[in-house]
């Protein structure tokens, strides 16, 4: 979906389908490449649709691709609940003129799905549960009252509910939403995937040996493990760390500090909102890729399919990561790189160390964990089952 100025609305459409979601699209997050590659699909499907997403920046308000329509909420509402539920009635009212034609309405969280749940109509709501705010804003939010939380987690309830089916992107978080009450037989694993490209050219500026972290910068990442864990190289002086961070560089603040506590500043390359499309290069010329997630309950209760790891096997490179459920739902330790008990910086050191030492060994990981990817992991492979979902209500 391409991103050029703003065009007038011109003469009104009527939907079949429409995707919706609290999140800035598109963007360098994991999640607007999710976002992407879902909405395409059920657009494909019903032949164009309505796009419901977060904008601000230089992003348009309105955009029409063909048969699509693309609409961006852009209230600047600093309270986190008000903007939630300003989305929300703002999706209701952009779904309202559709009400006759919609079949099928896809959401990604609870401000979404409550007014398409609610709208009327005959449309069909699929529910796709990446994370549950009950729970993420417990560690986003700190300040939320267990009250809040509560009333958060009645609406989730409320909207699983009325579904007709629930998409997970993972086993951990099918058990979570099926301890909510969901029936088992309508939640659909459709994990994430990526696309294995041949092997593209160093990046510019890249260093000569690197490990390399790709994501966001929240606590729950384990950022902090990972530069800890980094300290402990220090007698591998032309080893380098590479952060991509897909947010931008004012939020680094607080680990760029501590990274100057540790004496690893000097070593380490930070690339800020790097273009999806270029992160590719700098996980496949890299040595080792990490995937340091803490053992919170935002990672064991939610875990969605980390992205990091999948597109870092897709690119034939070894991982280093936490062992936790949502990971071991991707790699195996031995085989496509080394899992290590979460938080555990000279753990993590000592996996990266091994999977330096042993460069032919690394290799091989790397190799399997880019045919593991091949064989069911790709984007062609989630779309596929996200069709049979579309298929089955």
């Amino acid at each position: 979906m391409s991103t050029g100025p703003a065009m007038n609305p011109g003469p009104a459409m009527s939907h079949r389908a429409a995707y919706v979601a609290f999140d800035r699209f598109p963007s360098s997050k994991g999640s607007a490449v999710h976002i992407a590659q879902m909405a395409d699909e059920l657009f494909t499907r019903y032949g164009g649709g309505l796009l419901g997403v977060i904008g601000g920046g230089d992003l348009p308000r309105y955009q029409r691709e063909g048969g699509r329509e693309i609409v961006r909420f852009e209230e600047p509402i600093p309270n986190l609940i008000d903007r939630a539920e300003a989305f929300s009635a703002w999706v209701g009212a952009h779904l309202a003129p559709h009400r006759k034609t919609l079949e099928i309405c896809h959401v990604r969280d609870p401000w979404g799905a409550l007014p398409a749940v609610t709208l009327g109509g005959r449309r069909q709501v699929v529910y796709e549960v990446n994370g549950l705010p009950s729970i993420e804003m417990a560690h986003t939010w700190p300040l939320a009252s267990p009250g809040a939380l509560a009333k958060i987690r009645e609406l989730e309830v409320f909207c699983l509910e009325r579904s007709a089916a629930v998409v997970v992107p993972s086993a951990v978080i099918a058990g979570t939403v099926a301890a909510l009450g969901v029936p088992e037989r309508k939640i659909h694993l459709v994990p994430n995937g990526a696309t294995p490209v041949p092997r593209p050219e160093r990046p510019e500026g890249a260093p000569e040996r690197y490990l390399i972290y790709v994501g966001a910068l929240q606590p729950w990442q384990g950022v902090d493990v990972l530069l800890r864990a980094f300290a402990r190289l220090a007698d591998l002086p032309d080893l380098q760390l590479v952060i991509c961070s897909s947010v931008p560089e004012r939020r680094a603040k607080p680990l760029r500090r501590l990274a100057e506590r540790l004496g690893v500043d000097g070593r380490i390359d930070w690339r800020f909102a790097l273009p999806h499309g270029d992160v590719a290069a700098w996980l496949a010329h890299a040595e080792v890729s990490v995937a340091p997630l803490t053992g919170c309950a935002r990672n064991l209760d939610q875990g969605c399919a980390p992205l990091k790891v999948i597109e870092s096997m897709a690119a034939g490179t070894p991982v280093a990561g936490s062992d936790l459920p949502v990971i071991r739902e991707l790699m195996a330790d031995g085989e496509h790189g080394r899992l290590v008990p979460a938080d555990r910086p000279a753990e993590l050191a000592r996996a990266v160390r091994i999977l330096l030492e042993y460069p032919e060994r690394a290799r091989a990981m790397g190799d399997a964990a880019r045919r593991r990817i091949e064989d069911g992991l790709t984007w062609e492979h989630s779309r596929a089952r996200l069709a049979a979902v579309y298929g089955s209500i």
